[in-house]
């Protein structure tokens, strides 16, 4: 049974992650709302397909024009989203069943339930609340807490050992995590936003090292009440530059860090640690290189999808390298 657990949890793992770079493609093509009710679209649990069918809908929600191809994209989302919930609730199953085994977790397991339902909860408010900019930042950490909790699952059982000796810097990769996460949900609030490209220019934004303009105060209203519409966003110019800007300096914060962090372990004699320092690196590489190239190309679809995918990927890695650490003994 206990096998069957794992292949369960790389088999939600890789959901989840498809799942991820589904709903930044869903958003950022601004299908958020493509289906105006929750959890079927426009009434039903499948797009209306018949004209019969349509004219019922769109009468159903008049404010709301039905577009097919946003509405399936959607909906899609939705599907892979319920699927992934499913294996996660197959996982905490076969965790509670085979709870008496000792290579067997059970805490982590029913929490990742608990946070997957709760998703599924943010996942309909998202809808509900018209993209409030807090939810649907929520949300986007909502899927990559999944992710990397299943991911943790996955590396606990790769390596089963007890906690040896902690070494040297495991405090600073922690940090290194936490700096990623703030960065992740500051690229989540500069996307829910629409400030990606508030700041059109490279290195500077609008031309000066420090925007004048910039509004720090409006930019980050975390609640502005319910009935909003937050399709395209609400804001005005000086408060998405602020968001931006302040994504720019989290991203350099970021980069030296984990970079700092890549390089000190990629030198590492162990090769645990020095792979996991190159995985860090190769992400890391391939996320700046994505956020230089959405600014420098005008926010192009792919690359805006794959900066989401790739952000992902980087806090896998540095999760990768943070269990290493905790996992591989310190040489005598």
């Amino acid at each position: 049974m206990y096998n069957w657990y794992v292949r369960l949890c790389y088999a939600a793992c890789a959901c989840a992650l498809v799942v991820v770079v589904l709903g930044a493609y869903v958003r950022l093509t601004d299908a958020g709302l493509g289906c105006p009710d929750w959890p079927g679209c426009y009434g039903e649990l499948i797009l209306p397909g018949g004209d019969a069918e349509r004219a019922a809908a769109q009468e159903a929600f008049p404010d709301r024009p039905l577009d097919a191809g946003k509405a399936w994209r959607e909906m899609i989302h939705r599907y892979l989203a319920t699927t992934l919930g499913f294996l996660i609730t197959l996982i905490a199953v076969f965790a509670w069943l085979n709870r008496r085994e000792p290579d067997q977790p059970v805490i982590l397991p029913l929490v990742l339930f608990g946070v997957v339902v709760f998703q599924g909860l943010l996942g309909m408010w998202t809808v509900t609340l018209l993209l409030k900019p807090l939810i649907v930042m929520a949300h986007l950490l909502g899927g990559l807490t999944t992710t990397a909790m299943l991911f943790w699952l996955i590396l606990e059982s790769r390596r089963r050992e007890g906690k040896p000796t902690v070494p040297a810097y495991s405090g600073i990769a922690l940090a290194g995590l936490v700096v990623l996460v703030c960065q992740i949900a500051l690229g989540g609030w500069t996307s829910s936003n629409y400030a990606a490209l508030a700041c059109p220019d490279l290195p500077t934004c609008g031309g000066e090292w420090f925007p004048s303009n910039a509004d720090f105060a409006e930019g980050f209203v975390m609640w502005r009440g319910l009935g909003v519409d937050y399709e395209f966003g609400v804001l005005e110019a000086p408060a998405r530059v602020a968001i931006h800007y302040t994504h720019r300096m989290g991203a350099l914060v970021a980069t030296l860090l984990l970079g700092f962090l890549g390089l000190r372990y990629l030198r590492s004699r162990q090769a645990v640690l020095s792979r996991a320092g190159l995985f860090v690196l190769l992400a890391l590489g391939g996320q700046v290189l994505l956020g230089l190239g959405i600014v420098w190309f005008g926010l192009p679809l792919s690359l805006a999808t794959l900066h989401n995918g790739v952000a992902a990927l980087l806090l896998l890695a540095m999760l990768n390298l943070n269990h290493a650490i905790a996992r591989t003994p310190s040489p005598a």
